[in-house]
C-alpha cells in the first residue's frame, strides 16, 4: 500500500463515458485493464487497456455498417465478460443508448423492454437465450439485428436461417480504426436501465453520460481507489450498482477488474484473484455467515469458543480503531486472536480484501457485526437504479453498519414529512422513457426523487427505517415493518426465504420455504416422508418452526410476534415470476399465488 498510487481522470476532462475510456487507454494503454476465465484453455487470461481499446474499435466498426444514428437503442443480453466493455463503448462512442437486460430474466420481460424500448441492435449470449426471447416475440417486433456472442453449431444454424441473425465472429471485421473523443455533452443520453420492479411492467430509467460519471466522481471522494486496485466482478453488469462500481469507476481510477466465473465457483476466484476490492448485495455474505456458523457448530468445543472469543474482541477492536470505544487492556489479546482465527477466515477471500461493499438491499446487523467483528473492512451503501445509483456509503474510517452511510459529495438528502428520504443532486435521472406519469410521481419540478424508502438522519448518516409501500398495518391498527424480521429469520440456514404477513389481519403469520437440501434430514428428524408433501403440513414440523422463528425474533420488539407458519418447498424464483431479476421478492405475486394457504392460516385462528 505505500506505494499505491492514484491516477483518477476529471469527469471534465471525460465528458462521457466512452470520453472516460479514451483518456483511460491513453494514461495506461499497457496496464492491465480486465482479466477473465478462458474456460476453453483452461486458464485465466487478461487483457491490457490498449487491446481492450482495439477490440472495441471492432465492435465499432460493425456497429457503424449497421446503419445506426444517435440516440438510437441497442441491447445487451450478455454475462459479465470484456465483450460486455467492447460492445458498450462503441455504441456510447456512436452516440447510441445501451440498453442491458438480465441473462437470467424471464424471456416475456426482455420481449417487452426491448419492444418498449425499440431496440435496433441485440448481442445475445448464445442460440439458447435468442430462441426462448424469439419464441415470445411472436409480433415479428425483432431488432434489426441479433448478434449471437457464442460460434456453436446451433448458433450458426440460426444465423443461416434468419437474416437478422448473425455470429459475432462473422460479423466483426478483423479490426477497426481507434477513434478520437466525439463532441458531445454530459447531458447526452447514455443508458435506459430497466427496474425490475415488484409490482408491474419494468420502467426504464434514463440516465445521462453526466448522471452516471458523477455518480462516479461522488463514490472516489468517500472511498480511495488505486491502480494497483483489482476489483472483483460479479454482480451482474445489468445492475447499475455492479456497472458503476466495479466497470466505469475503476476505469476512472484505471484500477484492475476480474471476472467472476460464477457465484457457485466465487469461493475459488476469490482464492485465485485474491481481489482488493468487492462488490456484492447482502445475501452473498448472509451466506458466507449461514456456511461459517454451520462449520463452527460442527467444531469442537474448544474451536467454538475461540471463534466467538475473536467474534467478540475483533468487533471491540473495530469500535476502538472508529474512535467509539475506549482502550481496554483486553484488546492486547485482539492481535493473537486475529492470527489464530480472523486471518483463516479472510485468507478464504484472498486475504487482500481492503473495502467489502454491501449494497441493494439491507444487511443484516448480525451479518455485519461478523465480518467486521473478524476484520474485513466491510462497508454499506444505499443507492437506486434511479440516482446512478449510489446515494450514500459508509467510509471506512467512519463506518457506522447500522447505516447506509453518509451522501457522496454534491447529492443531498432530506427526510419529508412522512418520513420519506428525498434525494437530489446530478446523479438523479432525467426520467422514466416513454413514461411522464411515473417520472411525474417520484421526480419532483424542484429536482427531488421520492425514494419509497423512510428514514431518519443519525447526524450526517442516513439510517434506512423500512419502505413505505412494505408497512403492515394490522387490524388494530398497529404498522409493523416486516424486511427486518424477514432478514432476521433467513439468517437461520433452515430457511431458503421468508415472507412475513398481517396486512388487515389481527396477528402477524409468514411464508417460509425451507432449505431443500436441509429438508431430507429435517424430515426424517421428525420421522416424516421428505417425498410426500402432506409432510410438509405436519403439526409437530410446524410447531418446531415455529418456535425456531421465535428465537430468531427474540431481540425484536413486542409486535414482532408470529402466531402461524406455512411451510413450502419451492423457492421463490426468477422463472416463476416471483422474484425480480435483482433478487427482489415480488409480494403481491406471492401473496396471490399462495393465497389459499394465507387464508388457512388465519382461518385456523377463527
Amino acid at each position: 500500500m505505500e506505494q499505491w498510487s492514484k491516477d483518477l481522470i476529471a469527469v471534465d476532462q471525460a465528458v462521457t463515458l466512452d470520453g472516460l475510456f479514451l483518456h483511460r487507454v491513453r494514461r495506461s494503454p499497457e496496464r492491465e485493464a480486465y482479466r477473465w476465465f478462458d474456460r476453453a484453455n483452461g486458464a485465466w487470461r487478461s487483457l491490457s487497456w490498449a487491446e481492450i481499446a482495439a477490440q472495441a474499435a471492432r465492435w465499432r466498426q460493425a456497429l457503424a455498417g449497421e446503419g445506426l444514428k444517435p440516440g438510437d437503442r441497442v441491447a445487451l443480453l450478455l454475462r459479465n465478460c470484456p465483450e460486455w466493455v467492447m460492445f458498450d463503448q462503441a455504441a456510447l462512442s456512436l452516440g447510441l443508448v445501451t440498453v442491458p437486460l438480465y441473462t437470467d430474466d424471464r424471456a416475456e420481460n426482455a420481449a417487452y423492454i426491448l419492444r418498449d424500448c425499440a431496440a435496433r441492435v441485440l448481442l445475445v449470449q448464445d442460440a439458447y437465450r435468442w430462441k426462448r426471447l424469439a419464441e415470445v416475440m411472436t409480433d415479428g417486433r425483432w431488432p434489426a439485428r441479433v448478434v449471437l456472442l457464442d460460434t456453436s453449431k446451433d448458433a450458426r444454424a440460426l444465423a443461416a436461417k434468419e437474416p437478422a441473425v448473425v455470429v459475432a465472429s462473422d460479423w466483426l471485421p478483423s479490426e477497426g480504426a481507434i477513434w478520437h473523443q466525439r463532441a458531445a455533452g454530459p447531458n447526452e443520453l447514455a443508458s435506459i436501465v430497466y427496474t425490475s420492479g415488484t409490482t408491474g411492467k419494468p420502467k426504464g430509467v434514463m440516465l445521462t453520460h453526466g448522471n452516471i460519471l458523477s455518480n462516479v466522481q461522488g463514490a472516489l471522494t468517500l472511498l480511495d481507489v488505486y491502480q494497483e486496485d483489482v476489483f472483483l466482478s460479479f454482480l451482474p453488469l445489468s445492475h447499475m450498482l455492479e456497472r458503476t462500481a466495479s466497470y466505469y469507476l475503476p476505469m476512472m481510477a484505471g484500477s484492475t477488474l476480474a471476472y467472476a466465473r460464477s457465484v457457485t465457483q466465487l469461493a475459488e476466484d476469490l482464492k485465485n484473484v485474491r481481489p482488493t476490492v468487492i462488490i456484492a448485495v447482502p445475501r452473498v455474505f448472509e451466506r458466507v455467515y449461514q456456511r461459517l456458523h454451520e462449520q463452527i457448530r460442527q467444531r469442537p468445543a474448544p474451536t467454538r469458543w475461540l471463534f466467538d472469543l475473536a467474534r467478540h474482541f475483533g468487533w471491540v477492536a473495530f469500535e476502538h480503531a472508529q474512535g467509539r470505544r475506549r482502550w481496554h487492556p483486553l484488546l492486547l489479546l485482539w492481535p493473537v486472536l486475529r492470527r489464530l482465527v480472523a486471518d483463516k477466515v479472510l485468507e478464504r477471500l484472498g486475504g487482500r480484501i481492503r473495502a467489502a461493499v454491501s449494497g441493494g438491499a439491507p444487511l443484516p446487523p448480525e451479518v455485519a457485526r461478523l465480518f467486521l467483528g473478524l476484520g474485513l473492512p466491510l462497508i454499506q451503501g444505499y443507492g437506486l437504479t434511479e440516482t446512478s445509483p449510489v446515494v450514500s456509503v459508509n467510509p471506512l474510517e467512519d463506518n457506522r453498519p447500522e447505516t447506509v452511510g453518509i451522501p457522496l459529495g454534491g447529492v443531498q438528502v432530506r427526510i419529508s414529512e412522512l418520513d420519506e428520504l428525498l434525494v437530489s443532486g446530478p446523479g438523479v435521472m432525467r426520467g422514466y422513457w416513454n413514461n411522464q406519469a411515473a417520472t411525474a410521481q417520484v421526480l419532483g419540478k424542484d429536482g427531488w426523487f421520492r425514494t419509497g424508502d423512510q428514514a431518519r438522519l443519525v447526524g450526517r448518516h442516513i439510517q434506512i427505517t423500512g419502505r413505505l409501500k412494505d408497512i403492515l398495518v394490522l387490524s388494530n391498527g398497529e404498522k409493523v415493518p416486516p424486511a427486518d424480521m424477514e432478514m432476521a429469520i433467513a439468517l437461520d440456514p433452515l430457511f431458503e426465504q421468508a415472507m412475513v404477513l398481517g396486512e388487515g389481519k389481527p396477528f402477524l403469520s409468514a411464508l417460509l420455504v425451507l432449505n431443500a437440501d436441509l429438508w431430507p434430514s429435517l424430515a426424517r428428524d421428525f420421522q416424516l416422508d421428505p417425498q410426500d408433501p402432506a409432510s410438509l403440513n405436519d403439526q409437530g414440523l410446524i410447531k418446531a418452526m415455529l418456535a425456531r422463528v421465535r428465537k430468531a425474533l427474540a431481540d425484536f420488539p413486542g409486535y414482532a410476534k408470529i402466531r402461524r407458519v406455512t411451510l413450502a418447498l419451492e423457492p421463490w424464483s426468477i422463472d416463476n415470476g416471483l422474484l425480480t431479476p435483482t433478487m427482489k421478492v415480488k409480494r403481491h405475486q406471492v401473496v396471490e399465488q399462495h393465497r389459499n394457504l394465507i387464508e388457512r392460516m388465519y382461518a385456523l385462528d377463527g
